[in-house]
C-alpha cells in the first residue's frame, strides 16, 4: 500500500506545473496585443527608408521582322539610329534610311532596396512610335536613370513578348499587347543607393492604410513585446520605434521580430462603387439605420409584328397588303415588395434583403446612394 501511495503522489506532482503553463499560454493568447490578430506588421506597414526606386531610359530595339517604326513618321527613331551608327564609326547622315527593323522604345525598371552593384534586375520595354510588334527584337545598350538624373543600371538583351499580331488581306488578329515586352534580368546594376540601416537613430513604420486605431494597436503590440516605451504612434500613418539598447547592434533581427508581430487592422466603414463595371465592395463594418426599401420601375414594352394579308386565289380585285400588329405590355413592378431593415443591420443582412427583392448590382448602386442621401447609411461611399 505504501508503494502504491508513493506512485500516485509522484504522478500528481507535475500537474500544478502543467496548469501554470496552460494559464500562461491562455494569458498570452488573450492579451490585448494579440487578441483577434489577423495580419503581420510587415503586411500592413513598411520601414521608412526601405523603398524601391524607379528607373527609366530610352533605347532602340533592333532585329524586328519588318514590324518596326516607319522612319519617315518617327524622326526621333531616325535621329537615334544615326547617332548610334556614328558612335560605332558609321556615317549615314544625309542619307535616306528605309529600314523597318528598328523601333524606339522606353525602358523602365524598379531598383529594389539594398541591391548591390553587379546584380541583375528585370526591365520592361514599350514601343514609342508606330511599331507593330517587338517580337524577336533585341534591346541595345540603354542607360537607366533615376529621379536624380544619375545612371543606376544598364539594360540590354532579347525582348520577350507575350502578345502576337497576325494580319491578312481582309482581316487581322491581335492578342495581348505585342508592342510591350520584358527582359528577365536584362539590366545590370552599376550604382548602389547609399542607405545605412545601422545609422538610423530610430525606426519609423509607415502604414499602407493610415488609421488611428491600427497605429495604436501596432504600438501596443510592440511595447508589449519589447518594453513599454519602445514604440509610439505619431499619427495615423506612422509609428516611431526607439530601438532598445541591446538590439541596436543587430537591427536586421530586431526588424524581423517586429514584422512578425500580429495585430488586427481596423478600417472605416466604406462602400466602394465602380459604376463603369457595376462592382460594389462593402466593408464588414457597414451599418444602416432603420429604413424601408422598395424598388420597381414602370416598364412599357411595344412589340411590332406586322403580318402580310393576301387575297384569295383567283381574286380579281384583292391586293397584297401589310397589316400592322402591335403588342403593348405594361410592367408596373407589381411583384416588387417593400423591405424594412431595422437599425444596426449588418453587411450580410443588407445583401440578403436586397437580393431577396431581386435587385441587381446596377439597381443596388442607386439604392445605396439613396440610403446614404437619407442619412441611414453609416458608411462612406466612394465612387470610382
Amino acid at each position: 500500500m505504501v508503494t502504491t501511495q508513493q506512485s500516485r503522489s509522484s504522478r500528481s506532482r507535475p500537474l500544478p506545473a502543467l496548469l501554470l503553463a496552460l494559464v500562461a499560454a491562455l494569458a498570452v493568447m488573450l492579451s490585448p496585443g494579440t487578441a483577434g490578430a489577423q495580419s503581420r506588421i510587415k503586411d500592413i506597414a513598411d520601414v521608412e527608408g526601405v523603398r524601391d526606386n524607379m528607373l527609366i531610359g530610352y533605347g532602340l530595339v533592333v532585329g524586328l521582322n519588318g514590324t518596326g517604326d516607319t522612319i519617315n513618321n518617327s524622326p526621333f527613331t531616325e535621329q537615334s539610329l544615326i547617332g548610334m551608327l556614328e558612335r560605332l564609326g558609321v556615317n549615314v547622315r544625309g542619307e535616306t534610311i528605309r529600314t523597318k527593323n528598328v523601333a524606339a522604345v522606353m525602358v523602365t525598371a524598379t531598383l529594389p532596396p539594398f541591391t548591390s552593384q553587379g546584380a541583375r534586375i528585370d526591365v520592361s520595354v514599350s514601343a514609342m512610335a508606330d511599331a507593330k510588334n517587338l517580337l524577336g527584337g533585341t534591346l541595345l545598350v540603354t542607360p537607366l536613370l533615376g529621379a536624380d538624373g544619375e545612371v543606376y543600371a544598364v539594360a540590354q538583351g532579347a525582348v520577350a513578348v507575350g502578345g502576337f499580331s497576325a494580319q491578312g488581306a481582309a482581316s487581322s488578329v491581335t492578342r495581348g499587347v505585342p508592342t510591350n515586352g520584358r527582359i528577365a534580368g536584362g539590366a545590370i546594376v552599376e550604382r548602389e543607393i547609399d542607405f545605412a540601416l545601422s545609422d538610423l537613430p530610430y525606426l519609423r513604420l509607415s502604414l499602407r492604410n493610415p488609421d488611428f486605431t491600427t497605429a495604436m494597436r501596432m504600438a501596443e503590440a510592440i511595447n508589449q513585446q519589447f518594453g513599454r516605451t519602445t514604440a509610439k504612434a505619431m499619427d495615423p500613418a506612422a509609428v516611431m520605434i526607439d530601438v532598445p539598447m541591446g538590439r541596436k547592434g543587430d537591427l536586421v533581427s530586431f526588424i524581423r521580430d517586429v514584422e512578425q508581430l500580429r495585430v488586427q487592422p481596423d478600417q472605416p466603414a466604406r462602400v466602394v462603387i465602380d459604376e463603369a463595371s457595376g462592382v460594389i465592395v462593402m466593408g464588414e463594418n457597414v451599418r444602416i439605420s432603420t429604413v424601408a426599401i422598395a424598388q420597381g420601375n414602370l416598364t412599357i414594352r411595344i412589340t411590332e409584328t406586322p403580318q402580310v394579308s393576301q387575297p384569295n386565289a383567283l381574286s380579281q380585285t384583292g391586293e397584297t397588303t401589310v397589316v400592322p400588329r402591335t403588342n403593348i405590355q405594361v410592367d408596373e413592378g407589381a411583384d416588387k415588395k417593400l423591405a424594412v431593415m431595422p437599425a444596426g443591420v449588418s453587411l450580410q443582412e443588407l445583401v440578403n434583403n436586397l437580393n431577396a427583392l431581386g435587385i441587381g448590382p446596377r439597381d443596388m448602386i442607386s439604392i445605396l446612394q439613396s440610403i446614404k442621401a437619407a442619412g441611414a447609411l453609416q458608411a462612406e461611399i466612394e465612387v470610382m
